[in-house]
């Protein structure tokens, strides 16, 4: 049998979240009152799911994604399904720049493993059979490295952090392969855990080792999930500072984990946010091995609607190429359009007609 790769990530891509209709607002605040069955919630979805799978390949975009619309945030839906680990109500949200997030995350209760019922595998069948042979259908899950947020490894059931390690790259693992065996050729693991690790002051950090500890573990959890990846298995990482209606959580450049992770993670792209100031500069990616890993350059921004200056845009891919050549280069927004189901500021239209400029721009530049 001939294994066909798929040439992701692409030169106009996107991170894979999108505002959710106001259908599926109104159908989610229908099922919290009892008016509608977990299968009618799940039939709308799938509706508003065809729509936006041909609304992307119609921008012309070679990656489509669900939108996330079966999710309520990008995180957590997938950890809570995994077994020995549950959702719940903290008594804060994350701080962001501005704002507190809606209050919810995701503890260890016991033992970790992958759950083979886990419904985002049935739902990328689903959705696979949406797209068809029409363009890649793209699958974006938290990376494992958000396991080791503080407060989230229970010390009753892991009191040695190399056991933890162990299952959760076990875990991972198995949930690869799972997503593979479901037809996956294109998958992203999202990570505002590593780039949390860039912040003068790491979040999210209560395990007492220091950067360095924390930034080569964060390595081996990755590379050990990749151990056995399929050849003609395209899997990314997309790092984060933050993305809540607009907001974000952290800032820092990518100085500080560039000499481990972008030279060493054994990943076939990066999805990097470039969208303003808080991301520094593109030296980083001087660490980006030659013919290695895919760039993805988040040198639009979700967190608006106004269109980037194009000239300027093409400026700074120019600039990149000081550090990778073009041809490893690609561009994006910096993030997903709703991490959670709040959704950024800005309205559908303004989502789609960036997402297309996107598309124009990167025809201009490579073609």
């Amino acid at each position: 049998m001939t294994k066909t790769l798929v040439k992701a990530p692409f030169r106009a891509d996107h991170v894979g979240s999108l505002l959710r209709p106001e259908r599926i607002h109104q159908a989610r605040k229908d099922f919290q009152k009892g008016n509608l069955t977990s299968q009618q919630l799940h039939e709308i979805e799938t509706e508003e799911i065809i729509k936006i799978v041909d609304k992307q390949i119609e921008v012309g975009l070679q990656a489509v994604t669900d939108g996330e619309f079966r999710r309520r945030f990008w995180h957590t839906d997938f950890l809570e399904h995994l077994n020995g680990v549950e959702g719940y109500v903290p008594e804060s949200g994350f701080a962001f720049k501005g704002e507190e997030t809606e209050r919810y995350d995701v503890r260890v209760i016991g033992k970790i493993s992958f759950n083979p019922d886990h419904p985002h595998i049935k739902d990328f069948i689903e959705f696979k059979e949406i797209v068809g042979d029409r363009a890649v259908a793209k699958q974006t899950i938290p990376s494992p490295n958000q396991l080791f947020n503080a407060g989230i490894r229970n010390l009753e059931f892991y009191p040695d952090i190399e056991e933890y390690t162990n299952d959760v790259i076990q875990t991972y693992k198995d949930a690869i392969k799972a997503f593979y065996d479901a037809g996956c050729r294109y998958l992203q693991l999202d990570d505002v855990y590593i780039a949390g690790l860039n912040a003068p002051e790491i979040p999210f950090n209560d395990s007492g080792f220091s950067r360095e500890q924390l930034i080569d573990l964060a390595l081996r959890v990755v590379n050990g999930v990749l151990e056995d990846k399929p050849e003609d298995l395209t899997i990314t990482t997309h790092l984060c500072r933050g993305n809540y209606r607009s907001k974000w959580a952290f800032e820092g450049s990518y100085a500080k984990i560039a000499p481990t992770l972008f030279a060493k993670e054994k990943v076939n792209g990066f999805f990097l946010e470039y969208d303003d100031d808080r991301s520094g500069d593109f030296g980083p990616l001087d660490y980006i091995p030659n013919d290695g890993p895919r760039v993805v350059l988040g040198v639009f921004t979700s967190k608006h609607g106004q269109l980037e200056d194009k000239e300027n845009i093409k400026a700074r891919v120019e600039e990149a190429t000081k550090y990778v050549p073009l041809e490893q280069l690609c561009i994006s927004p910096q993030c997903g359009f709703a991490s959670t189901h709040h959704g950024n500021i800005l309205t559908e239209e303004e989502q789609w007609e960036k997402l297309k400029y996107i598309v124009d721009v990167s025809r201009e530049i490579w073609g």
